[in-house]
């Protein structure tokens, strides 16, 4: 797959087809993947494709990332779960379909390789979204790259997201509360959960408002609960799970947590999936007289 990634991605920038194809390659030390910006056919060989190319790559197709439009038509190689994102921004009219060129991969599931401080590296670990995934076979894309894939994965260990859920949920009120103002409370304002998500595009983010000033900037638990539930209800209906956010977060808050209950809660609603259908709008940007009303309190 990895070589006819490779061949694909030349022959798209040979016949000028795409100027620029966005992928993953290794980094320096060769022990993990990162994003790599291809615009000339004899460096396709630098493109890879392994359990580790974790990075959801659809982040740069968003307005906040002009210079790489402005080098012409992109291709970008994405696993099932980031064209669910790509399908989000078609919906919400800030990527136009025939604009970009979807090499899909088909996926047996990636890979987190944590890093201790000490620079010792633990067992490499199946994100929940790989346990539950329904995309290994790219639903949207202009050429598929890769055999169906039939992987059935190994059982999810006890403890992943929608344990934690079930958990919290069956917490009385006030402990939910407990438990995610301690959560929040190591927030630090970095926004890295922002910047790595590909549906938070808005070139001036609320956070930078303050005429008023709707959240306060400073990490202290009033402004952090503001930051953290605010961006959540932003991404409801519209947040695909791809996980990218708790992954990139330093201090480890849950936030997938929040992102997976909100998409529990849309689906039980309105029956909707976000990412499965590019001429279906979010539930939360249109209203229909059918929609149920059990939900609000």
């Amino acid at each position: 797959m990895e070589n006819a990634v490779r061949e694909k991605a030349k022959g798209l920038l040979t016949s000028g087809e795409v100027k620029v194809v966005i992928g993953w390659g290794w980094n320096r030390n060769g022990t993990r993947t990162t994003p790599v910006f291809i615009t000339r056919p004899e460096d396709a060989g630098r493109l890879v494709w392994n359990p580790l190319c974790v990075n959801n790559l659809s982040v740069y197709l968003t307005r906040k990332f002009k210079d790489i439009q402005a080098l012409g038509r992109p291709a970008i190689v994405a696993k099932g779960c980031d064209i669910k994102n790509i399908a989000v921004l078609v919906s919400e009219a800030q990527v136009k379909r025939e604009d970009v060129y979807i090499i899909g991969v088909t996926c047996d599931g990636v890979v987190y390789r944590q890093e201790l401080w000490k620079g010792e590296l633990t067992p490499n670990i199946m994100p929940t979204k790989c346990h539950n995934c329904d995309v290994r076979n790219p639903h949207i894309a202009d050429c598929v790259i890769g055999d169906r894939s039939g992987f059935v994965p190994p059982e999810a260990p006890a403890g992943m997201v929608f344990d934690r859920i079930k958990a919290l949920d069956a917490k009385e009120s006030a402990q939910r509360w407990e438990f995610w103002i301690k959560e929040f409370s190591r927030c630090v304002k970095c926004y890295a959960c922002r910047q790595v998500c590909s549906l938070c595009y808005c070139e001036r983010c609320i956070t930078e408002k303050n005429m008023p000033q709707w959240i306060e900037t400073s990490a202290h638990p009033r402004g952090n609960l503001s930051w953290n539930l605010t961006r959540a209800m932003h991404l409801a209906g519209r947040c695909t799970f791809c996980g990218e956010c708790e992954r990139a977060c330093p201090v480890n808050i849950p936030l997938n947590l929040v992102n997976q209950k909100l998409i529990t809660v849309v689906k039980d609603a309105f029956d909707y999936r976000s990412g499965y259908d590019a001429s279906a709008h979010p539930p939360m940007i249109v209203f229909s007289p059918e929609d149920k009303e059990n939900f609000i309190k």
